[in-house]
């Protein structure tokens, strides 16, 4: 589709059609994997995204902030993990959002946490469920499933006799480290080494007498490369709705899969360095470059038409807080003294971004490209929300 020409730009488009595969394509996979899936929600920021995963099959949703938390349960989503480690300074907001009626499952990954989250439960009357993070790729945080401090964690989760405190529920694992990897093999090796990490993790807290109902995996990598999830309750990814250009370095995409891209105007030329000046600089794209360390690298992100057609011969490599600047490099010299009507003062471009999650992070709202396809005079529009 071929957004209406006189749209206010940067702003970010969001292809309907694209989406709504992705979510299926992610859906109907943990369905034939026998596991329940909790999309992450902190990609989208966006209820109505979130909507969408639901009805396509998954039950309860992941949030990297209590504010993501909280925005969501306002929206009717009433159950949620929060998959980052609660700090104590949050205990009081996880205890007001659990009051009201979420069901609210925290992380911890430290004695001291654990400690600390007990004793506020006890001290409000409140019991909260609790998984501990485990460290299965070395990527960033958790513990070994083999270190001892694995039960020390399970055993300062604690509650009174009336279920005050706090309480292990299970395990979670993230193989972030998924994104690095670059051919299926790998991908697949690195699905089984989160699985069987965060499985033999709760062995070993079931056999010292610990429940640990809750096994939960995931990253958008590992769960559209893993070949069976035994042993898992429930996997988590996010990215998977949207996709960007990093996902496609990995091969877990195609660019033509990908479902955000920014709508940015022509304000500019230098012709005798073969510029083309766009309104969306690194404000728009966010400052992520995540391609650098892949096969190819699309600078601040890949260049298209305003139909989404890529174009080869312009490339994304500057850019400024409110500019744009895009390198020819498509010819020589006349190709480059032919930019200006190749490439018209006022021209819309569409830019795909490195990261979804990072380039969604810099926009107020969705601009919907619907999925019927045609010219729109107003595209519909789908608020997300930022901050913590």
């Amino acid at each position: 589709m071929h957004p209406p020409a006189d749209l206010e730009t940067p702003l970010l488009l969001l292809d309907e059609a694209r989406m709504q595969h992705n979510i299926d394509r992610m859906q109907s996979r943990m369905d034939a994997l026998g596991v329940r899936f909790r999309p992450h929600a902190k990609t989208s920021k966006c209820a109505e995204v979130v909507r969408r995963q639901i009805a396509a099959g998954a039950r309860g949703i992941t949030v990297s902030t209590l504010k993501e938390a909280e925005r969501f349960f306002a929206a009717g989503i009433d159950d949620v993990l929060y998959a980052v480690a609660i700090a104590p300074a949050k205990f009081a907001h996880a205890l007001r959002l659990a009051r009201a009626g979420l069901r609210l499952t925290l992380l911890v990954e430290s004695v001291a946490a654990a400690e600390q989250l007990s004793a506020f439960g006890r001290a409000e009357g409140h019991g909260f469920d609790v998984l501990v993070e485990v460290d299965t790729d070395g990527h960033r945080s958790g513990i070994a499933p083999a270190d001892p401090w694995l039960l020390d964690v399970a055993a300062a989760l604690r509650t009174d006799a009336a279920g005050h405190g706090a309480r292990l529920a299970g395990v979670l694992t993230h193989a972030g480290s998924s994104y690095d990897l670059r051919t299926p093999a790998a991908l697949e090796a690195m699905a089984e080494q989160e699985r069987a990490g965060c499985v033999a993790a709760a062995e070993v807290l079931r056999a010292a007498g610990h429940a640990c109902a809750v096994v939960s995996v995931g990253s958008t990598p590992t769960a559209l490369s893993a070949r069976h999830l035994e042993g898992v309750t429930e996997v988590r990814a996010g990215v998977y709705v949207f996709f960007d250009l990093v996902m496609a370095g990995t091969g877990i995409c195609r660019p033509d899969e990908i479902a955000l891209s920014v709508l940015c105007t022509v304000i500019g030329h230098r012709a005798e360095n073969g510029w083309v000046i766009t309104d969306a600089g690194w404000m728009a794209m966010s400052r992520d470059r995540g391609t650098q360390k892949q096969a190819h690298d699309f600078g601040y992100g890949l260049v298209c038409d305003a139909d989404g057609r890529p174009l080869p011969g312009l490339t994304f490599d500057a850019a400024n807080q409110e500019h744009g600047v895009l390198q020819w490099t498509g010819g020589d010299g006349d190709d480059a003294i032919a930019l200006a009507e190749r490439f018209p003062l006022g021209a819309q471009l569409r830019i795909v971004p490195n990261h979804a999650c990072a380039t969604g992070a810099q926009h107020p709202a969705y601009h919907l490209l619907p999925a019927a396809g045609g010219v729109g005079d107003v595209l519909p529009r789908w608020e997300r929300f930022s901050g913590w």
